[in-house]
């Protein structure tokens, strides 16, 4: 019998790509999405259009808050495994509206847990984010940092997801590992980042707003190494470290079964460098307005992900100057522009 895997988030960026891999790998996968307008509506609901091609995925359109929805998927799919990659994201709107982060994020990641509690399932695995590195000034960022410094409300929910995890890992014995995901680009990708926006506006001839006037790095991940990374994490529940030492805590991983990982490309890049690289394959010079810091930026992000290499033989292959190019194929055709 195939093994049962309920994605949550399945009609996001991720979602999106790690279930057309489950699916190619003969999974049967159980797909949940609010299809919040967050950002364009058009976009989500062409990926979950092109999932609902294939066979072996059922898809419900439930909250992540809704308890009683999300009960009724569980008791009717009983999984595996869960990859719980829904969330109310974007650091700015954070700004805007806090509570929508607090019910999504935190009151929606406790009925997953508990629910996965409940029924067993054999490895839950989240998403979190290198946002929660925060004013953290020690580079590139390790699993062993301190992150007690969040600068967004959305950074301060994902530390608080991991905070839970572990709860439920040490009472309840329920296998859980947390991916901070580091700047995720690539075809099918999200209208509110970077990368997407600036293509946009310069194949428009609008210009583009670079804030702390360029002065910026980040860890750009092409999403085809993301996803190799959670395949490699699924595939082995956590167990507890025998050697964890409470004297001298081991920040990411513990007694109980818990992990977290950097998912990373471990190649930050200056913002700058990005942009040029993303010129050279529009073929156009981008119009750039130097704009200051924005609230609950970070300056810079960069992965260590040396425990997931050592655990997994993770090693991203994709630098900027392969996938970027990749991006911009892809928003050409299906924007046919």
């Amino acid at each position: 019998m195939s093994e049962k895997i309920i994605v949550t988030g399945a009609a996001g960026f991720i979602g999106f790509h790690l279930i057309n891999r489950l699916l190619d790998e003969g999974r049967e996968v159980i797909g949940v999405d609010n299809l919040h307008p967050y950002y364009d509506s058009s976009l989500t609901l062409a990926r979950l259009a092109k999932l609902r091609e294939k066979e072996r995925f059922s898809f419900f359109k439930v909250a992540m808050e809704d308890k009683e929805g999300i009960e009724e998927v569980f008791a009717a799919h009983t999984p595996d495994q869960v990859v719980h990659l829904a969330a109310q994201v974007g650091v700015r709107y954070s700004i805007e509206d806090p509570m929508a982060y607090v019910n999504s994020n935190m009151v929606g990641f406790s009925n997953i847990l508990e629910l996965c509690r409940r029924g067993g399932v054999k490895h839950l695995v989240y998403a979190s984010s290198s946002s929660v590195y925060g004013a953290n000034g020690i580079y590139p960022f390790s699993e062993d940092h301190r992150v007690d410094h969040p600068v967004s409300i959305y950074a301060a929910t994902k530390k608080s997801n991991e905070l839970m995890a572990h709860s439920y890992a040490s009472l309840f014995n329920l296998p859980v590992t947390g991916l901070r995901f580091f700047t995720v680009y690539g075809p099918w990708g999200r209208p509110d980042m970077a990368i997407f926006k600036f293509t946009k506006s310069i194949l428009n001839g609008d210009p583009i707003k670079v804030y702390n006037e360029g002065r910026m790095r980040r860890d750009f991940t092409y999403v085809d190494d993301i996803i190799e990374g959670v395949r490699k994490v699924m595939s082995a529940p956590p167990v507890g470290k025998a050697d964890w030492n409470n004297e001298h805590p081991e920040a990411g991983a513990s007694y109980a079964p818990y992990r977290v990982y950097n998912i990373g490309n471990n190649r930050s890049v200056p913002l700058m460098k990005m942009i040029e690289t993303l010129e050279q394959a529009l073929g156009k010079e981008a119009v750039k307005i130097m704009e200051p810091m924005q609230p609950g930026d970070m300056k810079e992000t960069s992965a260590n992900i040396d425990s997931i290499n050592s655990d997994f033989g993770f090693e991203p292959k994709t630098v900027i100057e392969a996938g970027i190019p990749r991006f911009v194929e892809w928003y050409r055709e299906y924007y046919r522009v």
